[in-house]
């Protein structure tokens, strides 16, 4: 009864007329962002976090909420039709593009806006349900169980990415080491900046997002030589019932995977979506298909994302720790109205916390009724020849890079990443592990020497804590397996990336 009770107080709050319409600006600027190459839920909070001195405390959170849940919809867009991701739809890429050039890009945004609904209605729950207590369970991770999770996570990305686990855990790595790049925080050491000015700060997520993936991609699509569109044939939006049973359980389990990472800061949707799309190759009878253009590929990622992103406002609203850079952001809006998250929000700010909960719902439904109906809307804007939509893709590109830090040395480092990630794709290496290695590199490096402070320099501390000796400990079974099944022509997961149709035609 307490938790219909505090939701009935939260949707008094949400549904006021004010509240609504921040709400609905914040889903509809989301998608938006999300939807065009380039963009992105940070570089958008970033810019709009000054416009929060001017609106309510209740409103401007709701908004900016909407706008980081919004994007992750909006994100999966452009990552169906062109396969330009941002951090959060790296996945979307694999299954999504490959029903894109199978003519069925109407049914795979159908699939990802119904599943996101479904990931974000169940998270929704969890939060609403646990959030007071749940948050609790981050207090039982020390900086040796954040390690070992995060070693979970590289093995994950690296059996259902690529054909050899070496590869993978080389391209894990890769992303790690850009991670280093940088200034030091604790040392102020230079590291890896060869005296250039322009990685002092290190290398943007943005940038490497769109190297590795967008410019690249584009790279290779020119170099077919071919007339392209982004998708081909009819749209056909609705599926059929057969379809749609397909869709139901895929987004059910993704919802319940991205809704437990969500909750752990060094999970989040990152790690959610290769999790959830791992579990459906393995468990899915449909699992031969995934890969080639699966509609579990596109349901299970798409739900365990929106889930993820949803509880990821537990560790930042129960116990003041942001698990990622939006969330950051979030936390300095939080801050700017004079309210610290923590384990007093609930008890000093009910109305906000209460109220936040049931906007997200609220959004959810907005982001339903925005999307699956106006899915024919945002293909129209794709509908364009490739040699047209090339140029406006690199200008999108080129601003999302530049707005994040307002440096111009930024669209430089995007390009060099671009060249990279055409020689990866000439290797035939995939970069999403590297893309992983990047955005949990730094957290890795910061608490493992946490971790080494704590236990004075011994590597025992990893086997000795039971939560990252069991996560540990499940990385040798895993990996014992694969290397027996590989001895034998197997493999434990198979490649993702099976190859599907290489061409759209117009």
């Amino acid at each position: 009864m307490d938790i219909l009770q505090n939701l009935a107080f939260g949707f008094e709050h949400a549904l006021t007329p004010a509240n609504l319409l921040y709400c609905a600006i914040g889903c509809v600027v989301g998608t938006l962002v999300g939807l065009l190459p380039g963009l992105g839920p940070l570089a958008t909070i970033s810019l709009l976090l000054p416009l929060t001195y001017s609106i309510p405390t209740g409103g401007a959170l709701i908004m900016l909420a909407g706008i980081y849940y919004g994007a992750q919809y909006g994100d999966s867009v452009s990552a169906i039709t062109m396969k330009i991701p941002h951090a959060s739809s790296i996945v979307a890429c694999i299954d999504g593009y490959q029903m894109t050039l199978k003519g069925k890009t109407g049914l795979a945004l159908f699939t990802a806006g119904v599943s996101s609904f479904i990931g974000g209605t169940v998270a929704l729950v969890v939060l609403a349900c646990l959030a007071p207590t749940l948050g609790q369970v981050a207090f039982l991770f020390g900086p040796a169980d954040y390690c070992a999770l995060m070693l979970l996570g590289f093995f994950c990305v690296s059996f259902v990415t690529t054909d050899s686990l070496l590869n993978g855990l080389m391209m894990c790595m890769l992303g790690v080491l850009f991670g280093q790049v940088g200034t030091d925080l604790e040392t102020g050491v230079q590291r890896f900046t060869f005296d250039l000015p322009a990685l002092y700060d290190g290398v943007s997520v943005v940038s490497i997002a769109l190297g590795c993936f967008g410019i690249a991609e584009i790279t290779k699509n020119l170099d077919a030589r071919d007339e392209r569109t982004p998708f081909n044939g009819k749209i056909h939006l609705i599926p059929t019932w057969a379809e749609f049973k397909r869709i139901i359980p895929s987004a059910l389990r993704g919802s319940v995977i991205g809704s437990v990472l969500g909750i752990l800061p060094g999970g989040g949707p990152v790690i959610a979506q290769f999790v959830a799309y791992g579990l459906d190759k393995k468990v899915s009878k449909y699992g031969h298909e995934i890969g080639s253009g699966a509609i579990e590929g596109v349901a299970g990622q798409a739900a365990a994302d929106e889930a993820a992103a949803r509880t990821s406002f537990i560790p930042l609203m129960s116990i003041g720790i942001p698990e990622n850079a939006v969330m950051a952001l979030m936390m300095a809006a939080f801050i700017i109205k004079g309210i610290q998250p923590g384990p007093n929000m609930i008890a000093k700010h009910p109305d906000l916390f209460w109220g936040l909960v049931a906007s997200m719902w609220v959004g959810n439904c907005f982001l339903l009724i925005l999307n699956v109906p106006l899915v024919r809307l945002w293909l129209s804007v794709f509908k364009i020849p490739y040699n047209v939509l090339v140029p406006s893709i690199l200008f999108f590109c080129c601003i999302g890079t530049f707005s994040v830090n307002n440096n111009l040395d930024d669209i430089l480092i995007t390009a060099v990443f671009g060249l990279i990630g055409c020689i990866l794709m000439r290797l035939k290496l995939d970069p999403a592990p590297l893309m992983l290695g990047f955005v949990l590199g730094p957290m890795l490096e910061e608490n493992f020497r946490r971790a080494m402070v704590i236990s004075r320099g011994s590597f025992a501390t990893f086997v000795q804590q039971p939560i990252s000796a069991s996560l540990l400990g499940i990385i040798a079974i895993v990996v014992a397996i694969n290397v027996v099944l590989s001895f034998r022509g197997k493999r434990l997961l198979p490649n993702v990336h099976a190859e599907g149709p290489t061409e759209a035609t117009t």
